[in-house]
């Protein structure tokens, strides 16, 4: 067996978020996110878990830089928190919370480590969120001066950054459903903040490059959508489905509009989109973000009587449910490992945007991880789902996808959102009580891809 090469200068990477990493909540300044409040309100966060200290990158990034180095990394995509350098979310700026981010920036530069800047990662102060968050069109606003601001300060050492991370899950989660903050179930304002987080894409872009930016691009969580079965109404749902998962910010992002096949309680309505927003989100791209985990299947169903592996989807479909097939195998979240999901994407993205360099900004599971009387990490299972996942992003470069880099998500075990610390995503395992770190089996495996910039041979289909 023989392994796989990747091209020459191909980005290896792993990524993290501020709130799941820094700590630090009341430190030096930083004000209070929605996502603050959130983990603080009773049954919000499994366990009560908040990311008050979390991994405590905020004081000890430089060991956290160290491990990048140690793995052979050249590329560590992270996030700003808004809060952390605009307390309130316009107004003041917190120059100890920019001295942070110098830092770190300069400590990866003396690592030879590349950054890659994610500007929003879901930690909105809390002062925005009060006068309606991004339900309200000055929230796209101020987020274009917070970029500006970030810019200014980090410009000079940074060439790759990331406006919005995720902008689907900000919508769908925090303001429809409620399982994420700032936990609203209200569907006119989740349609609203879809519209306005694009806007302040758009508007952050241009401040962006008015700055002297090299690279400006966004990451999308997509899904490809995936039909079991032939008929009419699976063909109308398919559109639906991958309208409201995907291509309601593709679309806009790529191609200036919104898809005719978006479900109408989820797409903006018309009266929020005013002269020039299209053109305005319609930024050109230097490059575009993609966070992969899982596909959705859909088949013919009852909705109203579900059968073993179905469930109700949030679009209005009659006679269509999800559905995932039993010969998956799902990770501790409950989702399918699917890497062909993967590859399908790429190509479909080449098609879309062609010539456009790809990154995938995040990819990986959670494990069962535990530390065994060796002091090691096993994690046998994270490394068969990166190796098929890297695998399935070899074969997309093959069929001539421009796919220029890959961030493991994530450098660390952290906090989960509305999981707290239950769920462990981390290559590197961390002990929430001393912060200790240690390298797990995938952080080794990991660093051997990225050294020789090549994939060991699949056997079986797994590592």
């Amino acid at each position: 067996m023989t392994s796989t090469a990747f091209p020459p200068g191909f980005v290896w990477g792993a990524a993290t978020a501020a709130y799941q990493i820094e700590g630090a909540a009341h430190s030096d300044g930083r004000g209070p996110s929605v996502w603050d409040t959130f983990s603080h309100t009773p049954g919000k966060v499994r366990r009560g878990d908040t990311g008050d200290i979390a991994c405590d990158s905020y004081h000890r990034y430089r060991e956290d830089v160290g491990l990048l180095k140690s793995l052979g990394l050249n590329a560590y995509r992270f996030s700003v928190s808004w809060p952390r350098v605009q307390p309130g979310g316009s107004g003041p700026v917190n120059e100890k919370g920019l001295d942070y981010y110098r830092a770190v920036v300069d400590e990866l530069a003396a690592n030879d480590i590349t950054p890659a800047v994610t500007l929003y990662h879901w930690d909105l102060p809390q002062e925005l969120q009060d006068a309606g968050g991004w339900a309200n069109r000055e929230t796209a606003l101020r987020f274009a001066d917070y970029a500006a601001l970030v810019v200014g300060a980090l410009g000079d050492r940074v060439s790759s950054w990331i406006t919005l991370n995720e902008p689907q899950v900000v919508a769908e989660n925090g303001y429809r459903i409620g399982h994420h903050a700032p936990g609203l179930t209200d569907f006119a304002a989740a349609a609203a903040t879809n519209h306005h987080l694009l806007l302040g894409h758009g508007l952050a872009a241009q401040a962006l490059r008015a700055a002297g930016a090299a690279e400006v691009g966004i990451t999308l969580d997509m899904h490809p959508v995936l039909v079991l079965g032939k008929s009419a109404e699976l063909e109308h749902a398919h559109r639906v489905v991958d309208a409201d998962l995907n291509g309601l910010y593709l679309q806009p992002v790529l191609q200036g509009r919104y898809p005719d096949d978006a479900s109408p309680d989820i797409a903006p309505p018309a009266h929020l989109i005013l002269d020039g927003d299209l053109a305005t989100i319609h930024q050109p791209l230097d490059f575009l973000g993609i966070n992969y985990y899982t596909p959705v299947y859909i088949r013919e169903g009852d909705r109203d009587d579900l059968r073993r592996g179905e469930s109700a989807l949030r679009q209005d479909v009659p006679g269509v449910v999800g559905y995932a097939p039993p010969e998956f195998e799902r990770t501790p979240m409950g989702w399918l490992v699917d890497p062909d999901g993967l590859y399908e994407l790429l190509l479909r993205l080449h098609e879309d945007a062609p010539g456009l360099p790809l990154y995938i900004t995040e990819n990986g599971c959670a494990a069962e991880d535990y530390v065994d009387p060796d002091g090691n990490v096993n994690d046998v299972e994270r490394i068969s789902y990166l190796h098929q996942h890297l695998d399935a992003g070899a074969r997309a470069i093959k069929a001539g996808v421009n796919l220029a880099g890959y961030y493991v998500w994530s450098l660390l075990d952290n906090f989960e959102w509305g999981w707290g610390y239950q769920k462990r995503f981390g290559i590197v395992y961390v002990d929430f009580g001393t912060q200790r770190r240690i390298p797990k089996a995938s952080a080794h495996f990991y660093a051997d891809v990225a050294r020789a910039n090549a994939l060991p041979a699949l056997s079986d289909g797994s590592a």
